[in-house]
């Protein structure tokens, strides 16, 4: 089980931080993502941090603003967002993939159920 939170309403240039704690399984093993949904578009990949060396990757629009890391202590990855733009304004989830990492939604086993960042000009 995946559970999102941290979202909010922020003005543009401002910073946010998106936790997602994990339960149930051994989180170590789990290669996590991030993905959003804006209003009216196709869900999209935002992030996603390896299970084993803790490699990172990133979408290019996020690229240098959002940075994942990853606490196996807490079983929690963390998503801390800087520089947020409008175009950022979206529901944010984050998802677990055994054994691998991704940027499809398809290849990931496990979802949380969101959380709401909405950025205001």
């Amino acid at each position: 089980q995946l559970q999102a939170s941290g979202g909010g309403l922020v003005q543009a240039g401002d910073s946010l931080r998106l936790s997602c704690a994990a339960s149930g399984r051994t989180f170590r093993n789990y290669g996590m993502g991030w993905f959003r949904q804006a209003p009216g578009k196709e869900r999209e990949f935002v992030a996603a941090i390896s299970f084993s060396v803790s490699n990172t990757y990133y979408a290019d629009s996020v690229k240098g603003r959002f940075t994942t890391s990853r606490d196996n202590a807490k079983s929690t990855v963390y998503l801390q967002m800087n520089s947020l733009k409008p175009e950022d304004t979206a529901v944010y989830y984050c998802a677990a993939k055994f054994l691998g990492g991704s940027a499809y939604a398809s290849d990931y086993d496990y979802w949380g159920q969101g959380t709401l960042v909405t950025v205001s000009s």
